[in-house]
């Protein structure tokens, strides 16, 4: 009874957060003339990976590996198989020129990368210290590039509180709940999963992964029903980048991760399903209703997977 009003009060809590968070957002793009792309990349990408980032460290610090590194890489496969899906499975996603030229890019080489930081079994202190100053680069450049695109380039987005203290505020509460929601939700999601004996693994990459990703789900599904594409899919490209280069980074400095029980299946998923996102992007700069199919079957296909991979372990 717990477990299951764990689950669903997280995820209500959630979805009031999303709510604030994408009000808030809309508000400051307008307030300080940075394009709705770049505060989806930014503010609204980070503020839904604040689960991820305290599930990772907290995990690592308690010598949980498999989860810290689990929930990053199935959180960004969850982001873009089952998020971008069900986002594009609603209203079909515009995307602009530069998330194609730049950021998407961007996004697959993060990902390369942490595949080969990964190749020696470990992400090591200074391992954790070039992907944070990449994010701060990342940061900065993007703030820049922002200041210098003209209004002509972004999207209308409709208008939030206006006083920017409450806007601040909505952002602020919003990224609360999200934590407060999404923790509560893996708390419950975990606790259901250990009770049938499921791998720490497969826990980290499946209930874990999708669990503190509930927040960008919910923020992109909200800024889809609003017609703010340009959050939408910034807030998952941003949410992947962040995932990589801020938690991993941030974990890794924290404490040593082990990449010791993973498959190279699971980072190949993660790679492919980042990879395709920019020929799916970049045909007619839309990622419409059968693309958004095409994601959700694949992931479908690599849950089934873990799942029968959890049956086989709980047999042994």
């Amino acid at each position: 009874m717990l477990i299951a009003l764990s689950i669903i009060g997280g995820f209500i809590i959630l979805t009031l957060g999303a709510e604030a968070l994408v009000r808030g957002a809309s508000s400051i793009a307008l307030r300080l003339g940075i394009t709705p792309l770049v505060i989806g990349l930014t503010i609204v990408a980070f503020g839904t990976s604040a689960p991820e980032l305290a599930v990772s460290v907290k995990s690592a610090l308690a010598g949980n590996s498999g989860i810290a590194l689990g929930n990053v890489i199935g959180s960004n496969i969850a982001n873009i198989g089952l998020i971008l899906a069900i986002t594009a499975l609603i209203r079909p996603i515009e995307v602009q020129s530069q998330m194609v030229k730049r950021d998407i890019p961007l996004m697959i080489l993060a990902s390369m990368l942490f595949w080969g930081l990964l190749l020696d079994g470990e992400l090591s202190l200074i391992d954790g210290a070039v992907l944070l100053s990449l994010l701060v680069g990342y940061l900065v450049f993007s703030y820049i590039s922002s200041k210098n695109t003209t209004d002509a380039d972004g999207e209308v987005i409709e208008e939030g509180p206006k006083n920017p203290l409450l806007s601040l505020l909505f952002i602020a509460i919003g990224i609360s709940m999200l934590v407060g929601g999404g923790v509560l939700f893996v708390n419950g999601a975990v606790d259901l999963a250990k009770t049938f004996g499921v791998s720490e693994v497969i826990i980290g990459l499946t209930i874990v992964a999708i669990g503190t990703s509930m927040p960008e789900l919910v923020t992109s599904v909200i800024a889809a029903f609003k017609g703010q594409s340009d959050i939408a899919i910034g807030n998952i490209v941003g949410s992947n980048v962040f995932n990589i280069l801020g938690i991993l980074g941030v974990t890794a400095i924290v404490h040593p991760v082990s990449g010791l029980g993973f498959q190279p299946l699971d980072f190949i998923v993660m790679l492919a399903l980042t990879v395709v996102v920019l020929p799916f992007a970049w045909s007619g700069y839309q990622i419409g209703r059968r693309r958004g199919a095409a994601l959700l079957l694949s992931y479908l296909g690599y849950m089934s997977y873990l799942v029968s991979q959890a049956s086989t372990q709980a047999l042994v």
